[in-house]
Parts: C-alpha cells; sequence; structure tokens
C-alpha cells in the first residue's frame, strides 16, 4: 500500500476518533498533561503501521532509513 493512502485512511478514522477521545479526557477526574506533540496522532501511526509493514526488525533502523529519508 501506499504510505499517503494509509495516511488518509489513518487521519479519516482520528478525525472521528480524536474529538470523542478529547470529551472522555475532560470528563475524566484525573489531572492529565495535553500538550501536543510535534506530529499529530495521524502522522505517528502512519509511521507505526508503516514499521509493521515494513518487514524491518528494528523501529530505529525503520526509522533512520526510510522516515528520515
Amino acid at each position: 500500500m501506499d504510505t499517503i493512502t494509509i495516511f488518509c485512511a489513518i487521519d479519516d478514522f482520528y478525525k472521528e476518533f480524536e474529538p470523542r477521545w478529547e470529551q472522555r479526557l475532560t470528563e475524566s477526574s484525573l489531572k492529565r498533561r495535553r500538550r501536543r506533540g510535534a506530529l499529530c496522532l495521524s502522522e505517528v501511526m502512519t509511521i507505526m503501521v508503516g514499521f509493521h509493514l515494513s518487514g524491518y526488525w528494528t523501529f530505529k533502523h525503520y526509522y533512520l532509513n526510510h522516515v528520515l529519508r
């Protein structure tokens, strides 16, 4: 599968999931830090799915050889 196709599918899912998740976090009585990361959840999940589909044995090698290039 193409990386862009995977990203679009994951991003569509997170557009529906993230508001519900945020609402659930605000309803919780526990105080949590909600700092924004450098990457959105869709981007992080796309990297993770790509790693699992790639055949690399270690995430470090996948990230250095595939994501950063």
